[in-house]
């Protein structure tokens, strides 16, 4: 191998993903990323998660060294700074060859320092030597993207401008890089949340809201992460929709078919459907499961936010059906 940034591909990247599994098949979708550690260091055992998973929600830089190595000494502090400055565009693995040889030998890895850059998988470019800031910095971009620029606030503002896009990965990686600044940011960790919602992953969206301090729950954006998640976890239980539609139509007096169909077009994004289900069961028979259905409406509109026009519509016709 040669000084310098080189292309990674053919021979390294068959070999090693003969032996680590980085021939698994991608996710549908890529979950995304969070406010771990952007840099940790790894074994041969950690690798699979730390590198190769991690690098399907962001790209993930190894650094093999050793401690003997004068070289890899110059580069650490050169390109850790460089990471945490890119705010969480891309992580850090650093790999002790002395302790956890097989990964470099899969990859021929004769010199170090030797930094190899991970994506989806799969190793994808990489530097030998220790190397100017001004080149790492360039190299973390062409990976990641430039660095969100601005504070904590800019980037939040951002995340929610994303997530409302539903780009849950980019915007993941926004609240991610707030919460390097702020691990206690409520509104990082809920928007977090949101985001592993919106993959479909419930658990991780629990975890994420289970790291808001005490003292932050009483927050509005923790409360509406809480409040989406909980209407995420009663709908997963409720299986085909069609069913419920054909007890409906079967008989419209059927409250409890109506609202679990209400619950299950919310999961589905079908807010007005969801709404209307629900102002059905308030209009025909108010009192039905202790007032259910306009207590699911409230927990509705907390859920979506007061910025969803569904929010706006549905309190419009609860408030002609409960005032007129």
């Amino acid at each position: 191998m040669s000084t310098g940034s080189y292309s990674m591909g053919g021979q390294i990247g068959g070999g090693f993903g003969g032996s680590f599994g980085g021939g698994a098949k991608p996710a549908a979708s890529p979950a995304p990323a969070g406010g771990d550690d952007l840099i940790k260091d790894v074994t041969t055992a950690s690798f699979a998660r730390d590198v190769l998973e991690a690098s399907r929600h962001q790209p993930v830089l190894v650094d093999f060294w050793a401690p003997w190595c004068g070289p890899c000494r110059q580069l650490t502090p050169v390109i850790e700074g460089a990471v945490k400055a890119a705010k969480g565009t891309v992580k850090l693995a650093k790999m002790n060859i002395d302790d956890h040889p097989e990964v470099a030998g899969q990859l021929g890895i004769q010199s170090i320092p030797a930094v190899i850059a991970f994506k989806n998988g799969q190793p994808v470019d990489g530097f030998m030597g220790a190397q100017p800031e001004s080149q790492i910095k360039a190299f973390i971009e062409r990976l990641g993207g430039p660095a969100p620029a601005g504070g904590p606030d800019d980037l939040l503002v951002e995340g929610d401008a994303l997530l409302e896009a539903k780009d849950y990965g980019q915007a993941a990686q926004m609240f991610g890089a707030a919460l390097q600044i702020d691990q206690e940011n409520v509104r990082a960790l809920a928007g977090l949340a949101r985001c592993y919602l919106g993959a479909g992953d419930l658990d991780r969206a629990r975890q994420a809201l289970d790291m808001v301090p005490e003292a932050g729950r009483k927050d509005a954006h923790y409360t509406a992460a809480l409040a989406a998640l909980a209407l995420a976890e009663q709908a997963e239980s409720l299986g085909d929709l069609a069913e419920l539609e054909a007890r409906i139509a079967a008989d419209p007096a059927d409250h409890q078919a109506r609202f679990d169909l209400a619950l299950g077009l919310a999961a589905r994004a079908d807010h007005q459907g969801a709404v209307d289900h629900l102002i059905e069961i308030v209009r025909r028979g108010r009192d039905w499961n202790e007032d259910g259905a306009r207590k699911q409406l409230l927990q509705f509109f907390e859920a979506w936010g007061a910025k969803d026009p569904a929010t706006n519509y549905g309190r419009r016709k609860l408030s002609s059906v409960l005032f007129s």
